[in-house]
């Protein structure tokens, strides 16, 4: 009789852990990389992952491992520690952005309702993992997945709301940008 209830004990506590917050993890690159040592060559993993809650949070993280595995869950500790919010009006972002990182160079643009996310490899992940699902990208420059996922996750940085820019001009958030009370409107009824 003991031992069932100490074996529901353990069952309880498994489902606590599954029972947080369901965030969508997405491998993006993993790199297979070897360091020359006296006795011969040491191969080790480099993966890149991107975790997002599809409600406008996301984070990026880089992990580094002799397996895959515990390459994979360290970079979504660091994707997990790195998580911000995005700045969005309905399920796109709220103005154009350009972003660079390293060499690589991207551009974001809102779309209208139906359009879908336009976007290739790294920028699509990072992308559908925020929740962001009307945007238009464009990757100029390097197409290196690591330094694009970083490009994106500077984009959203600088990702501004407007009613942030109405409060600095000084100006009603009608006379900047008249079409956002409908918008707004339409976010709230979606959310009940």
């Amino acid at each position: 009789m003991k031992m069932a209830s100490r074996m529901t004990g353990r069952r309880d506590a498994r489902q606590q852990i599954q029972d947080g917050p369901q965030l969508d993890v997405r491998v993006v690159r993993s790199n297979k990389v070897f360091k020359t040592h006296k006795g011969g060559k040491t191969a080790s993993w480099s993966v890149l992952v991107v975790v997002g809650d599809n409600k406008g949070m996301v984070g990026v993280g880089l992990g580094k491992a002799r397996g895959i595995p515990d390459a994979i869950r360290k970079a979504e500790e660091a994707a997990r520690k790195a998580m911000f919010k995005v700045p969005m009006i309905g399920d796109t972002i709220p103005h154009e952005v350009n972003a660079k990182c390293g060499t690589a160079h991207v551009l974001l643009r809102p779309a209208s309702p139906g359009t879908g996310v336009k976007a290739g490899s790294a920028v699509r992940a990072c992308l559908e993992a925020a929740g962001i699902h009307n945007v238009l990208a464009k990757s100029m420059g390097s197409r290196n997945a690591v330094n694009m996922a970083y490009a994106t996750i500077e984009a959203f940085k600088a990702l501004s709301v407007p009613e942030r820019a109405a409060e600095l001009r000084g100006l009603e958030i009608g006379e900047l940008v008249p079409w956002l009370a409908k918008a707004r409107k339409e976010e709230a009824d979606a959310a009940h």
